[in-house]
């Protein structure tokens, strides 16, 4: 039976695919290896391609496409506009290719030899780490971090009244419920959103599950006023959940959170996360040693409590906004429906059970919304501190979607409570003055 063209080309198809896939032993070797580059920079990498055999060779001369691919869009790789293969020596071809960086992020770069539709792909890559250029301005703004995290965490001690949480923790029903939420259902959330939302993006499943490990924030407190929440078992939950957080989060950072490393081929920066937790407890003790020893003082720092924490929240999402505005480049639908998904949940979450446990109105309002306002200033804090660049920056996006979305739903609610008193005032013709839980009279329209 004659053999025919077709067949001939079906023939030395297999036998390439063979060599590829099986005998190959060619490499290729880039220098430098790895690079690290700056945003919008570019840079020229040499590569050698070895180990070609004879037959190789061959078939490579006979048609076979040689080039360089990427597994990013972070990055445009412009290669030689041609290779001469029979220039090759000894099966060895060496070249350049022109790296362009677009964004953060870290990529890997490969060669490929095609023929016939056959490719196979060079074990072997080059490593693209792309950071961002340091400022002035981002060291400006780290040191504000650490200065405002720190008065913070002072007027917390200040502001601590011991004798308030004892008696709390006699019945301690609403902080074990907003405990429970805190440490034990945000994490877990937040572990399970990242891999449903982020399941190839491990910089994302980062910066959600920091956030989600994160204690509640001073904003809970602020938001219990305004929406007629138990005060005083509101502090007491997010002083609980305060001290709680120099032991918890370690704990779920290093158990839980080394899944998310390993992934990513991270070290887990144990050193740096440690003496952070540590370093926290430095300015609340020196709030304590204040309320003990300056009363004047602390009573000062009490009164500014509530603005500090406003201000620190804030300062950090508006700073990290302006400084970082390539966040905005980030922000696809995944980050969004995070945002919304971490606080949302938690709050629906907090109150059910709230109401399961029979809880008062007052004290159903403020659990919700201490199980679901994090203290994302303290997440972009860590994160911009302990990881290493780019994962520092890109994480941080997340934070800052939490931060942006947490408040809707309560705006809303306050936006809901505000036209059922007009309504109220409008069909008796009286103006109500509820009481909130610390026994003072005020109107809604004070709040």
């Amino acid at each position: 039976m004659a053999v025919t063209f077709k067949d001939y080309v079906l023939v030395v198809s297999c036998l390439f695919t063979v060599l590829l896939t099986t005998t190959t032993a060619w490499e290729v070797n880039f220098e430098p290896n790895p690079i690290k580059m700056h945003m919008q920079s570019s840079q020229t990498v040499n590569f050698t391609l070895t180990g070609l055999r004879d037959v190789e060779v061959d078939y490579i001369q006979d048609g076979a496409i040689f080039n360089i691919t990427s597994d990013s869009g972070i990055l445009k790789v412009i290669a030689q506009s041609q290779y001469d293969f029979n220039e090759m020596t000894d099966g060895n071809l060496t070249g350049y290719i022109n790296i362009t960086a677009d964004f953060l992020g870290t990529a890997k770069i490969y060669a490929n030899i095609t023929f016939k539709g056959v490719s196979q792909k060079s074990n072997e890559s080059l490593h693209v780490v792309i950071i961002r250029e340091e400022r002035t301005i981002d060291h400006v703004f780290t040191a504000s971090i650490v200065a405002l995290v720190s008065i913070l965490y002072i007027n917390f001690g200040a502001a601590l009244d011991l004798g308030k949480v004892k008696e709390i923790l006699v019945r301690p029903i609403g902080p074990l419920i907003a405990f429970v939420c805190q440490f034990l259902f945000m994490p877990l959330l937040s572990y399970v959103l990242g891999m449903i939302l982020f399941p190839n993006n491990v910089e994302m499943q980062l910066g959600l599950f920091f956030t989600g490990v994160s204690p509640s924030g001073g904003a809970s407190n602020i938001w219990s006023v305004i929406l007629g929440g138990n005060l005083d078992l509101s502090i007491s939950m997010t002083t609980i959940s305060t001290f709680s957080a120099f032991a918890m989060m370690p704990i779920w950072i290093f158990t839980l959170g080394t899944t998310i490393f390993d992934r990513g081929e991270l070290q887990v920066p144990y050193k740096k996360i440690g003496i952070m937790a540590v370093g926290l407890i430095v300015p609340l003790i020196i709030g304590l040693l204040i309320q003990r020893y300056l009363p004047r003082l602390a009573k000062v720092l009490v009164r500014i409590l509530k603005t500090c924490s406003s201000l620190l929240i804030i300062f950090i999402i508006i700073f990290a906004i302006v400084t970082n505005l390539y966040l905005f480049e980030l922000f696809t639908w995944q980050i969004i429906v995070a945002g919304l998904g971490l606080p949302w949940i938690a709050y629906i979450v907090g109150w059910t059970v709230a109401k399961c446990f029979k809880q008062k109105h007052e004290d159903c309002v403020a659990i919700s919304i201490e199980a679901g306002i994090q203290n994302t200033g303290i997440s972009i804090f860590i994160l911009r501190l302990a990881l290493a660049q780019p994962q520092g920056d890109l994480t941080t996006v997340i934070p800052v979607s939490v931060a942006l979305m947490t408040p809707v739903p309560l705006l809303f609610y306050y936006i809901y409570l505000k036209g059922k008193d007009r309504f109220s005032k409008h069909r008796r013709g009286a103006v109500p003055v509820p009481t909130n839980p610390s026994g003072v009279a005020y109107s809604v329209g004070d709040k």
